[in-house]
C-alpha cells in the first residue's frame, strides 16, 4: 500500500518468479510498481473450434478443440521528467519541484529484466504475478510495444508507454483437478491406492467395467486383484 497526499491507494505491482509454482524461494528480489495505475486494462477469452465442411454442404460443422489461455493487456507509463512520479506519490500541487527521475532507458531496462529477460538458469523468461485491487493474474509476458514521446533537445526520450500483453498460465496439477477428465477417448494414468479396485476405476473412467480385461492386458497384469499400492495403471483410449 502506498500513501499519497490524497490518502491511501494501491499501485499495480508485478512479481517475478523462476518456477511455475510461484514458490517464495524462487521469487526475484524487489517488486515492479507501476508509476501511475493504468486507466483501463483489457481481458480476452477465446475458444477454438475446428470447422469441417463436407462436399456439398453449405455450412461447416464446428467441433470444439480447446479453450485458449486467458489474455490481458496493460499500458505502463515511464517518465523521466519526475513530474508524473512526484504527482503520483506525493500529490504535489506544484509538480515543477519534482525530483529528477531515472533515465527512460534505465527504467525500461529495469522493467525488461523482470518481465522480458531470458533467464539462463530456467531457460525461459520469468513467470509473473500481477496484482491490482481484486485482480490477481498469473502468467507470462507475450508482447511488448514501446512508444517513445516527449524528447530532450539531444533526442533522448523523456517519456514512454509500454503496451504489454500477457497470457495466463495455470499449474498442470490444478488443470487436472479442475477438468476432472473422465473421457474414454483419452489415455489416463492412475496410481493405485490401497483402497482402490481396478473394476471400479475402470467403470469410473469408461462408465462400464466390461473393459477391465483390456485394461489388465494393456498393463500386463496377472490378476485384477491384489495390485500393489503405488503401481501405475494406464487406462488406454478405447473405441466403443
Amino acid at each position: 500500500m502506498i500513501t499519497s497526499g490524497f490518502g491511501n491507494f494501491e499501485k499495480l505491482r508485478i512479481e517475478s518468479y523462476k518456477d511455475e509454482k510461484y514458490s517464495q524461494n524462487q521469487k526475484l528480489p524487489g517488486i515492479f510498481h507501476a508509476l501511475i495505475n493504468p486507466e483501463t486494462y483489457t481481458t480476452r477469452h477465446r475458444i477454438e473450434f475446428c470447422d469441417t465442411q463436407a462436399p456439398g454442404r453449405s455450412m461447416p460443422v464446428l467441433k470444439f478443440n480447446k479453450v485458449l489461455a486467458q489474455e490481458i493487456s496493460f499500458d505502463f507509463l515511464f517518465d523521466s521528467t519526475g513530474v508524473a512520479e512526484a504527482a503520483s506519490i506525493a500529490g504535489l500541487s506544484n509538480p515543477a519541484v519534482a525530483p529528477k527521475a531515472k533515465a527512460i532507458t534505465d527504467q525500461i531496462n529495469d522493467f525488461n529484466k523482470r518481465v522480458l529477460h531470458y533467464e539462463g538458469e530456467i531457460h525461459r523468461p520469468y513467470h509473473l504475478k500481477i496484482y491490482w485491487g481484486t485482480l490477481l493474474f498469473k502468467g507470462v509476458l507475450t508482447s511488448i510495444d514501446i512508444e517513445y514521446k516527449l524528447f530532450n533537445t539531444d533526442g533522448s526520450p523523456m517519456r514512454a508507454i509500454a503496451k504489454c500483453g500477457f497470457k495466463g498460465t495455470i499449474d498442470e496439477d490444478l488443470v487436472l483437478r479442475i477438468e476432472k477428465k473422465s473421457s474414454p477417448d483419452v489415455t489416463h494414468e492412475r496410481v493405485m491406492k490401497e483402497s482402490d479396485r481396478l473394476d471400479l476405476m475402470t467403470k469410473n473412467i469408461y462408465n462400464d467395467q466390461q473393459y477391465i480385461q483390456q485394461v489388465a492386458e494393456f498393463n500386463r497384469l496377472d490378476s485384477f486383484r491384489n495390485i500393489k499400492p503405488g503401481t501405475k495403471i494406464y487406462f488406454p483410449s478405447i473405441e466403443k
